[in-house]
């Protein structure tokens, strides 16, 4: 509405002048009730009896509806839902929000509320409004933990929009294609919105065949980074790096490798968590009204009942017998491990027997509710080749490769690759990792002050064994006495294939563990210093090509190892 019309600005509601607030503001209340007015006085003209928003207007009541709810500075809260109600005063239908909170995992009276927040979290709030122009459901979420979350955001506001070698509109595509490949609606939506804000061609939106063919070029690698990193090799960088019309340059493509795994790894997060659509998105929002209940026949065909029944926990309010004994049993299943390490020691042929074993059986993890899924059109014309994902390697008579962490490591090869051709990223990274890494508050469940180090250990070690990478010095004997099958389900779903998680795996594990627990854990699964999650994990797999590809087209950069 705004770019057509020239009437509506949002960006000034951004600032954190309270007087260019109150401005922007203003011209955008008197935009939207002109065109409301106009919509009301055609409908009376049409003879009908309930004015429908059209014209751009139902995109601008849905986006107050989302600043009435989610705008950190209060000015702006009240004005949009003032203007709302001006507008239905019109005799307008106004939207209302579907869904209850930020996530459909966690109930909203446990997630942190806009407007209640304390002094610090505001802070942070507002400075995500000011970059991203909303305050979206992802942070809203990963607030659980505001360290992480402020790395996040750092990372992200430089991948894009600040100095770096790709344009604005190449980053949000990527973004899109990446998301597109886990069948990621909610950031493919947000990165359509942001590619047509910074200039994007719409056309390119109708089908990646549409986009230039150096996009095009990049398909292969977002496949297999999203869903089988092993496979790379430095035939697939070289064949991008070619000296041809479509080529990229050594510095453009380690900026689009870090944006395609920074959002394959967000759409893990954003299925791990149960993120919901963003009230001004689809799905987040409705002009149908209420039934007496509170919720109508259109909110249960999208999964929205009562927000008793959906936030219902399987163990109910009251923490039973048999989960609180689940706590008590890992912990001191977790002293017994601690006891034994101080008495003895496995020797290094039982540790990488055991490393054989667990890796063999990460294979056979798999949900009752595993099946394939189909993309829909929305989502996958924005990918080739629909069919490929990720696959088990026992399960097609491929041999598992293993991948010593010692060989290749982010800390010692991945951090300085980057860095070197996209400055400061590298940094950035390396400190989100870490915090990932380092991220306890010494509880588990209902006890305090306790060492997670080992069971921390063990869930990041788990992914890397499902991938084929090694520890040496870990005991992978350790991993099943940890983590239980419904835990394990649920590790692997979000990693390898987050769009087929569910409620119900999210509810099967840590029942009596605290949601922002759980929210740890896939801030954990997305991030690790060690080079081996979704976003590291990919990054380092498709860097271990790089550099031999690089050191050949360049003559520089020689990975130790590699040959």
């Amino acid at each position: 509405m705004e770019e057509r019309e020239g009437e509506v600005r949002w960006d000034g509601l951004c600032s954190r002048d309270a007087a260019a607030r109150a401005a922007a503001l203003d011209t955008i209340g008197q935009a939207v009730l002109r065109r409301a007015e106009s919509v009301a006085s055609g409908a009376v003209a049409d003879g009908l009896p309930v004015p429908v928003a059209r014209d751009g207007l139902g995109e601008a009541l849905a986006r107050l509806l989302m600043l009435s709810k989610r705008c950190p500075f209060p000015d702006v809260r009240e004005k949009s839902e003032a203007i709302l109600g001006g507008v239905q005063e019109l005799g307008i239908r106004i939207p209302r929000p579907l869904g209850h909170g930020p996530s459909r995992f966690i109930p909203e009276k446990e997630t942190i509320q806009v407007g209640k927040e304390d002094a610090a979290m505001h802070t942070l709030f507002a400075e995500s409004f000011a970059t991203l122009g909303r305050l979206d459901n992802v942070t809203l979420v990963m607030v659980f933990h505001p360290q992480y979350l402020e790395s996040f955001l750092k990372t992200q506001h430089y991948l894009l929009q600040m100095d770096g070698p790709l344009p604005l509109h190449y980053r949000h595509y990527i973004g899109i294609m990446a998301a597109a490949r886990h069948q990621c609606s909610y950031l493919v939506n947000l990165h359509v919105n942001d590619f047509l804000h910074v200039g994007g061609d719409p056309k390119w939106l109708n089908g990646l065949e549409n986009a230039p063919q150096k996009l095009q070029n990049l398909g292969e690698l977002n496949k297999m980074l999203a869903h089988r990193p092993w496979l790379i090799t430095k035939e697939h960088i070289e064949q991008l790096l070619k000296t041809e019309e479509n080529s990229w340059s050594l510095a453009e493509l380690i900026h689009a490798v870090v944006l395609l795994t920074h959002y394959h790894s967000l759409a893990s997060f954003t299925f791990g968590c149960g993120i919901s659509p963003e009230i001004d998105c689809e799905g987040g929002h409705t002009f149908r009204p209420p039934s007496v209940s509170n919720y109508c026949i259109c909110d249960i065909t999208n999964g929205y009942h009562g927000v008793d029944e959906i936030h219902a926990s399987p163990a109910g309010s009251i923490p039973s017998t048999e989960s609180v004994c689940e706590v008590e049993a890992l912990m001191e299943k977790m002293k017994q491990l601690q006891e034994c390490r101080d008495e003895e020691e496995a020797s290094q042929e039982e540790m990488a027997t055991r490393f054989e074993r667990e890796k063999r059986e990460s294979m056979f993890v798999c949900s009752s509710e595993d099946e394939e899924s189909a993309a829909t059109r929305d989502v996958s014309r924005h990918f080739e080749d629909t069919s490929y994902g990720y696959k088990d390697f026992s399960r097609h008579g491929m041999h598992v490769p293993t991948f010593r962490v010692q060989d290749y490591s982010w800390e010692d090869h991945g951090y300085s690759l980057v860095n070197r051709l996209y400055p400061d990223v590298g940094q950035l990274l390396d400190e989100k990792f870490h915090i990932a890494y380092n991220l306890t508050y010494n509880t588990m469940a209902m006890h305090k002050d306790v060492d997670t180090s080992m069971l921390r250990r063990a869930i990041w070690n788990y992914i890397h064994c499902m991938f084929g990478i090694r520890y040496d010095d870990y005991d992978y004997g350790e991993i099943n006495q940890l983590l239980d099958r419904s835990f394990k389900v649920y590790i692997k779903t979000v990693v390898c294939t987050p769009e087929k998680t569910t409620k119900r795996m999210y509810d099967s594990f840590w029942r009596q563990f605290e949601h922002s627990e759980k929210v740890q854990l896939v801030c954990v699964l997305r991030d690790s210093p060690t080079s081996c999650l979704p976003d590291s994990h990919s990054l380092s797999f498709s860097c271990c090509s790089w550099g031999s590809a690089h050191s050949q087209v360049t003559g520089k950069c020689r990975v130790p190892g590699l040959k």
